[in-house]
């Protein structure tokens, strides 16, 4: 099945530094890396590398060819990648030595989306085949105009509900197929703090939708449609920069949801793809390829992995 991703498309200007910023503070950075970034173009390259038959949307700004060549250069189609003037979207990147990040975003043209572009590329996506899925974040605008659409044209959908903002509670969540939070942006929407209530309140308020709910160190909890819960624990790894990590689970997981997958061997593989990503810098760049995903598996390269079905509380 095919991916549709109206995704961001981001410049990212990372600095290491020893410790994040505070307030009123200035330091010089050990090191800076400019790198193609943005949730989009990263989850779009993570599903391209896991197999997908990946398509990006997205508008891209002033001298930003770089992010439209490294998404063609990792098998993605950039036949929906429109070239504008206005200033592309960027980031600011702290990374610190225990490979924790912090980032300030501009949004750019990645915030100019207008509707009557969304539906041409939605026509041309379906003008070349039935079916599919469509992804997005919340670092575009008219995130709401797409998932009506989507449903609207019998298409599946994939939310990763980050950068969260008291936006997101106003989108139709539960015409989405699959909402991906994380730990913070789920207790936001289920109005809880208690990792073991997020989940039951989420099937109250989206009792359609099906749950990924990522838990950094503590691995993740997926939550079917259906309402069957798995949870997934995560490797020991010494993690050199955790920018891509989300993105690259995102990618992974869908991919085992799309090739028919058990949800247990869809988080192992998302698991690994995850633990191999940050091992090293960057963001894009860290995505690994499925061939060396699956050689980690194949070898318990990371060791053992706890998978197990769980009761919703």
């Amino acid at each position: 099945m095919r991916i549709l991703n109206f995704g961001s498309l981001n410049i990212d200007y990372v600095y290491a530094v020893d410790a994040f910023l505070r307030p009123g503070e200035t330091k010089a950075a050990k090191s800076l890396m400019v790198n193609c970034g943005g949730k989009g173009l990263n989850q779009s390259i993570a599903a391209a590398k896991a197999g997908n038959d990946v398509w990006h949307a997205g508008l891209l700004g002033g001298a930003a060819e770089m992010l439209r060549d490294k998404l063609a250069q990792n098998g993605v189609d950039v036949r929906l990648v429109k070239p504008v003037p206005e200033q592309a979207g960027h980031a600011i990147i702290q990374v610190d030595e225990s490979g924790q990040n912090c980032i300030l975003l501009y949004g750019g043209t990645n915030r100019m989306l207008t509707k009557e572009w969304i539906d041409a590329a939605f026509d041309a996506f379906q003008a070349e085949g039935e079916g599919g899925l469509v992804l997005l974040q919340n670092e575009t605008n008219l995130v709401p105009y797409i998932i009506e659409q989507a449903a609207a044209r019998g298409l599946s959908t994939a939310l990763n509900a980050a950068p969260m903002d008291d936006g997101v509670r106003e989108y139709p969540l539960d015409k989405l197929t699959w909402l991906i939070v994380n730990e913070v942006e789920g207790g936001a929407l289920a109005g809880t703090e208690e990792e073991d209530a997020i989940l039951p309140a989420l099937r109250k308020k989206y009792p359609h939708c099906g749950v990924l709910l990522t838990l950094g160190a503590h691995g993740a909890r997926c939550m079917e449609p259906e309402g069957r819960v798995t949870r997934c624990g995560s490797y020991r790894v010494r993690a050199v920069d955790t920018t891509a990590a989300g993105d690259t689970f995102t990618g992974y997981f869908l991919y085992g949801m799309l090739h028919g997958l058990s949800i247990p061997d869809t988080l192992r593989l998302a698991t690994t793809a995850s633990a191999l990503c940050v091992g090293r810098p960057g963001a894009a760049d860290s995505v690994p390829e499925k061939a060396e995903v699956d050689a980690a598996i194949a070898g318990e390269r990371f060791g053992a992995l706890f998978i197990g079905q769980e009761e919703m509380q």
